[in-house]
């Protein structure tokens, strides 16, 4: 990071009381700033700031109060005082670069243009996604220096809404595995305990949230990455529908399941930040036909009397008891909403039958080629996918998906009977960051690398929407997320129920340590 004078320059004291007290938020006066008793000792006004909601401080702009400059400018200092203790952002835009982004929004808003939601707010891109003139190594030292000369589709949206990308957050090698470590940047740390993961593979992006490093992060999940990251930091997720958010570019323009989406520290942020992401995108064969501006509405209008919910029983799996009784825990405040919750879940056969099939078939499509040439540059988990890739024939594949196909008709008929589907993003608490993956749990060994994460991936399996929203702490301070399940296409409503959670436990507000 650079040393700018300007930038360590404090913001005026004045600047936050005015925000303060004259902020009109964008949502209605019930969602309030997600400020807890635990944060009531920030250090400086540039911290006050990073720990604002995102709709606030857009709120903020867009009326003067703040400029653009003072957003970035505070952004780029709790970066300098915490990202080298936790390694959340590993590729930065030039400071000079930034200020003069941040410079141009204010200008264009001082002549009456407003530039779009995300009006001179940085966001903070995941590794995996493309970002023109920045550089973009998918955690591999084959593309350590590689650096696009185009925009993936979720950083175009991103910056046709006038967002400020600070740069790339840190990943797993290729996105693969819920453990965010990789050759070319090393490990990022759990902001809650510096000695364990964070997740992955969004786990920079999580990272960098709970850190109040960026307001925003962008995300993708296949089998979990953007609800475990979010579960192990105290932030909120949410895994869309596929077609929600446009993958593009893409080989499978027909593929479920890998999605991208928004993190944030609340749920309205990341609601606000679905809104942009969201949109009908022809370039997409399964883009969803719907604009995202209705998920920027108030999420506090409905009401969840009598609404019937499923809470999960085991799932046939096994659990580290402090997750399992800590997820269990929350049926109160479900029926405190309202809803009546009954101990319930869906038949999940073949679900991780047919996830792995299809994760071995796109991951050799997209590795097989470069074995030859590349093979010692590629870890052993893309070695094992290629190899179990090429035993899959034709027969096999057609059956796995009328599996599948079954699975989602067994999901729809379970959801005529509930309308959410409650349980944990996986089995385990934050492990150890020197530790690749769970070799076993409860005692039962996990057969590879991803089989910790089947409670999420049997979700991204059946294509449902599901959040990651806080829900507790471990007795040792770890976060404990919990994982909100909808219908099919029900993003909104997963939103909802997930606002009202968040209302009802303000668990969210608990800040990391490395802060």
């Amino acid at each position: 990071m650079s040393s700018d004078r300007t930038r360590r320059d404090a913001l005026k004291m004045g600047t936050i009381a005015a925000i303060s007290a004259a902020a009109t938020p964008l949502f209605s006066s019930t969602e309030e700033s997600s400020r807890g008793a635990g944060d009531s000792a920030a250090q400086n006004p540039a911290e006050e700031i990073c720990f604002m909601r995102a709709v606030d401080l857009m709120d903020a702009i867009r009326s003067k109060r703040i400029s653009s400059r003072e957003v970035v400018r505070a952004f780029l200092q709790q970066i300098d005082r915490v990202n080298a203790k936790v390694n959340a952002m590993v590729t930065m835009v030039p400071e000079d670069e930034l200020m003069a982004q941040a410079a141009a929004a204010d200008e264009a808003l001082a002549h009456g243009r407003w530039l779009g939601p995300l009006h001179g707010l940085p966001v903070a891109v995941k590794d995996l996604h493309e970002s023109k003139g920045i550089r973009t190594t998918f955690g591999s030292p084959l593309h350590k220096n590689f650096v696009p000369d185009f925009d993936c589709r979720v950083v175009q949206r991103e910056k046709e809404a006038g967002a400020i990308v600070l740069g790339k957050s840190n990943v797993p090698e290729f996105g693969l595995g819920s453990q965010t470590f990789n050759p070319v940047f090393g490990p990022t740390r759990n902001p809650y305990d510096l000695t364990k993961t964070c997740g992955g593979s969004t786990g920079g992006g999580a990272v960098a949230v709970a850190c109040g490093m960026a307001p925003l992060a962008d995300g993708s999940d296949m089998g979990g990455s953007l609800r475990n990251p979010p579960n192990f930091c105290n932030v909120v997720g949410i895994r869309p529908s596929p077609g929600r958010v446009s993958n593009v570019p893409t080989q499978l323009g027909w593929m479920t399941l890998s999605v991208p989406g928004p993190v944030a520290r609340n749920v309205t942020d990341c609601a606000f930040f679905l809104s942009v992401l969201a949109g009908y995108d022809r370039h997409s064969p399964i883009s969803i036909d719907q604009p995202g501006s209705p998920f920027a509405q108030p999420l506090g209008t409905r009401s969840f009397q009598g609404v019937r919910v499923a809470m999960f029983q085991d799932l046939g799996l096994p659990w580290e008891p402090e997750v399992k009784s800590a997820v269990q825990a929350q049926r109160k405040v479900f029926e405190s909403l309202g809803c009546i919750v009954e101990d319930a879940e869906p038949d999940f056969r073949d679900a991780n039958e047919c996830f792995l099939a299809w994760r071995h078939w796109s991951t050799e499509l997209a590795f097989g080629d470069l074995l030859p040439s590349h093979g010692d540059q590629l870890n052993e988990y893309i070695h094992w996918h290629v190899e179990e890739g090429r035993k899959l024939t034709g027969p096999y594949l057609s059956r796995i998906e009328a599996k599948r196909t079954a699975l989602y008709q067994r999901l729809c008929g379970f959801k005529e009977q509930y309308e959410f589907f409650l349980l944990p993003v996986n089995q385990v608490l934050p492990f150890d960051v020197n530790t690749h993956y769970p070799r076993e749990i409860a005692g039962v060994a996990m057969e590879n690398y991803m089989a910790w994460m089947k409670s999420a991936y049997y979700i991204s399996a059946a294509g449902n929407p599901a959040t990651s929203v806080p829900c507790a702490f471990s007795t040792g301070g770890l976060p404990i997320g919990l994982q909100i399940v909808g219908r099919h296409h029900d993003d909104w409503g997963v939103l909802q129920l997930a606002y009202a959670f968040e209302q009802a436990t303000d668990m969210g507000k608990r800040r990391p340590l490395a802060v």
